[in-house]
């Protein structure tokens, strides 16, 4: 009996919950039925027999902690995935101290200071400063994006350069990683039509199976009465209980739920994020699947492929446009530094500009130089010309 406690506790605890809410009819009734009704068996016939009823109720505890492993993986692997939630806001206060404190503590219209690697606590305008920020964990999108005075950025995302003063447009409950993180708490209660099937099938399916049992009980060894004969009541009873055991719907009613569970859980390991049982569903009836290539099908990072200069050498240009590039942390401007390994020479590098959203400008030299994109060339006044290489464009400059 000891061992029975040890074992089936939590199930005979859920099974007089389920009756005490009016909500019995459930696998944990089920299977507290059949074990107490062997025990009972097993008191009548005087053998102390109670293996049968450990038994039982071993191989279901057993089922329901693969089940809460494999629920368990998959939770932690969506967590893992989703890790943008802001663990503390640098608010400046009045006086422009800047104290460290919870983002859910954070008003509307307060200001924050973020620094380079941080993640973004809130919503809000950059109102001093500029800097690039990691948005793919909310967007999918590799790029940073430069953001200046202005310029709305949104929690979950990472300050990856330069400090900045953001002014705060929305409470923490109300920000964009919160809005998030609640879809991604949700994916369990989107059920699919087999999920929400299922559970519907459970809960007239139990209640049948209960009086099927109840009736193989005491039906036949009635019957048998009145045609003359010996009730026998205990076999009947003995095969009701066998009748509860092997009907009970509990392989059922959790292996759906679980495998799609597994599934989104699975999917996340990979870094896809599934947003419930639903849209996997009816995933199995895609035939085409549209992907955004950069950081998806692709790494996300950038090398330099192609140079194309008009009087320099391509090892002058590229020498030239790495040394100006040292001092960003752009992605294009790191790619530029792996292409150009060689930076230990004489070269003097200074009056360093950098121009937000178009480029950077240094003195190489002495000699001016400016690294950008077209919006940088045409805000110099610098002739430039695209190069084209297949379906790629690359600005190149003429002077």
């Amino acid at each position: 009996m000891i061992s029975y406690l040890l074992v089936g506790y939590e199930v005979l605890l859920n099974a007089f919950n389920g009756i005490k809410n009016k909500q019995a009819f459930d696998e944990s009734l089920l299977m507290s039925i059949a074990t107490i009704g062997a025990i009972i068996l097993g008191i009548y016939s005087k053998s102390g027999d109670y293996v049968e009823a450990v038994a039982v109720m071993l191989f279901y505890q057993i089922g329901e902690f693969f089940q809460s492993y494999a629920v368990g993986k998959s939770r932690k692997s969506i967590a893992d995935l989703m890790d943008i939630a802001p663990d503390y806001a640098n608010l400046e206060d009045e006086n422009g101290k800047i104290i460290e404190v919870d983002p859910d503590e954070v008003e509307i219209g307060s200001i924050i200071v973020i620094k380079p690697g941080e993640k973004v606590p809130l919503d809000g305008e950059v109102i001093d400063g500029r800097s690039s920020i990691d948005t793919k964990a909310l967007t999918g999108e590799s790029i940073p994006k430069d953001v200046e005075k202005g310029s709305m950025i949104y929690s979950g995302s990472i300050n990856l350069n330069g400090l900045i003063r953001v002014k705060t447009t929305k409470e923490f409950g109300e920000s964009t990683v919160t809005k998030v993180l609640e879809l991604i708490e949700d994916a369990s209660e989107r059920k699919s039509k087999s999920e929400n099937f299922i559970t519907k099938f459970a809960r007239i399916y139990t209640p049948i199976v209960v009086y099927l049992a109840l009736a193989l009980a005491i039906l036949p060894p009635l019957i048998s009465i009145l045609m003359g004969n010996s009730g026998n009541f205990s076999t009947w009873i003995y095969r009701a209980l066998i009748f509860l055991i092997i009907s009970c719907p509990c392989a059922l009613v959790i292996s759906v739920p679980l495998s799609f569970f597994a599934g989104i859980g699975s999917a996340s390991r990979n870094g896809v994020l599934i947003k419930g049982s639903n849209f996997m569903e009816v995933l199995s009836n895609v035939d085409q699947v549209i992907f955004d290539k950069t950081g998806t099908l692709t790494k996300g990072t950038f090398e330099v492929t192609a140079i194309h200069p008009e009087t320099l050498s391509e090892n002058e240009l590229l020498h030239i446009a790495s040394h100006v590039e040292r001092y960003s942390t752009h992605p294009i401007a790191e790619s530029l530094r792996r292409a150009y390994k060689d930076e230990n020479d004489s070269c003097m590098v200074d009056d360093i500009k950098e121009v937000a959203g178009c480029g950077i400008s240094a003195k190489v030299n002495g000699d001016l130089v400016y690294v950008g994109n077209s919006k940088m060339m045409d805000k110099f006044d610098i002739e430039w010309k695209k190069c084209e290489k297949k379906w790629n464009h690359y600005p190149c400059c003429n002077k």
